[in-house]
């Protein structure tokens, strides 16, 4: 879509981000991968906000979430509105945020998910059932006062 940032401009941002963490020592794949995830994270979460402030004079709007393989699809301004529910969620629920966080910024499966989280893939999943239900709540919130109670 009209999204500007690139799959290798992606990884080269995260790659410079990670080589400035030169305290880190990783202790298994899954720790990289999940150091990854939230690099990535916060690379498209910056992006987007640039983009936003640029395009749309700082203008943000909320989507909602009806499946996470929507918002691949959207434009760059839902990822800073996931990223504020993501935060949202992580205040109550922090494994399931880091859950969400690494499936969908580190594009790691359920089995790499449970390593990471020294949790079993059953656990994965519900939690990642939980958390769609509970990001689309959150996002659609907003956009329709009324519903809630």
């Amino acid at each position: 879509g009209e999204h500007t940032l690139q799959p290798t401009a992606l990884v080269h941002e995260a790659y410079l981000r990670m080589v400035d963490t030169t305290q880190v020592n990783w202790q298994s794949r899954a720790h990289f991968f999940g150091i990854a995830a939230r690099v990535m994270r916060r690379v498209l979460v910056d992006h987007a906000r640039a983009h936003a402030t640029d395009k749309r004079g700082g203008q943000v709007e909320k989507i909602s979430l009806d499946e996470a393989g929507d918002i691949l699809r959207d434009e760059g301004v839902g990822l800073v509105a996931l990223d504020g529910a993501l935060q949202n969620l992580a205040k109550t629920y922090p494994r399931q945020s880091r859950g969400v966080e690494l499936r969908f910024f580190g594009g790691l499966n359920a089995q790499e998910i449970g390593e990471v989280l020294q949790v079993s893939e059953s656990t994965v999943e519900r939690d990642w059932k939980f958390s769609l239900l509970w990001l689309k709540r959150e996002m659609t919130a907003d956009e329709n006062p009324a519903a809630d109670p």
